[in-house]
């Protein structure tokens, strides 16, 4: 078994799914967002989410399985259902180390062995599924080759002040995982684990430094939404 695959997997599932975050209630609209209560449309899609958005439902790329979009450069998720309606948008967590590559070999080694220019969140469409995990926990497996997986923020991360940083107004602080996703725990579970919990569904994520075509070549044939517009 591929040994970040059973550590992250065991550290990323310490709480479960069904209890609520143990750090104390926050108000306004970031804590709207992590309760998992946001409006989809209250704020705008970056101009890279609106292309993917727009190609995947007009090609139906997402082969009639629900999907979720992730904006690395602005640290937010928007989650879809397999007919291309979006259900919500929520801000998250992302790798430490800016990139759009994993490592070659990073998922068999121990997490002590992974360096923080290693931890990055790999870019790219990816067919997402649940499977056992350490401690024969359920998780949501974006890339199992890499270890990368979407999950809520793990119980015992207090000092990493992760529920803090999912709060800030700002983005920066967002980097703080070894790869891993980490999202809202209540939309992960009204939402998200029960629209892939049977057949998966694609996690499409966005670059940070190359090219959105080069991630996405068929976005080569869809136009941007300013000529669209016009």
């Amino acid at each position: 078994m591929i040994k970040v695959f059973a550590a992250l997997a065991g550290f990323a599932l310490t709480v479960p799914v069904s209890a609520a975050l143990s750090e104390p209630a926050a108000s306004g609209p970031a804590a709207s967002q992590v309760s998992g209560a946001e409006t989809p449309d209250a704020e705008p899609r970056s101009e890279a989410a609106t292309r993917v958005a727009d190609w995947v439902a007009a090609s139906g790329d997402n082969g009639a399985l629900p999907y979720i979009i992730i904006d690395k450069p602005a640290a937010s998720m928007f989650l879809f259902d397999a007919k291309g309606k979006l259900l919500g948008r929520a801000p998250v967590l992302i790798g430490v180390a800016p990139g759009d590559e994993a490592t070659p070999g990073i998922g068999s080694k121990d997490l002590a062995e992974i360096g923080p220019a290693e931890r990055t969140t790999p870019a790219g469409r990816f067919l997402a599924k649940f499977g056992i995990a350490a401690g024969r926990q359920r998780v949501l497996w974006v890339d199992y080759a890499t270890s990368v997986a979407l999950h809520p923020i793990p119980k015992g991360s207090q000092k990493e002040r992760r529920r803090q940083r999912m709060l800030s107004p700002g983005i920066d602080d967002n980097r703080i995982t070894f790869g891993c996703i980490n999202v809202p725990l209540a939309l992960y579970n009204k939402s998200v684990r029960p629209l892939f919990q049977k057949k998966g569904g694609y996690v499409y994520v966005l670059p940070d430094t190359k090219p959105l075509e080069a991630v996405f070549p068929l976005l080569r044939v869809q136009p941007r939404p300013s000529a669209a517009a016009s």
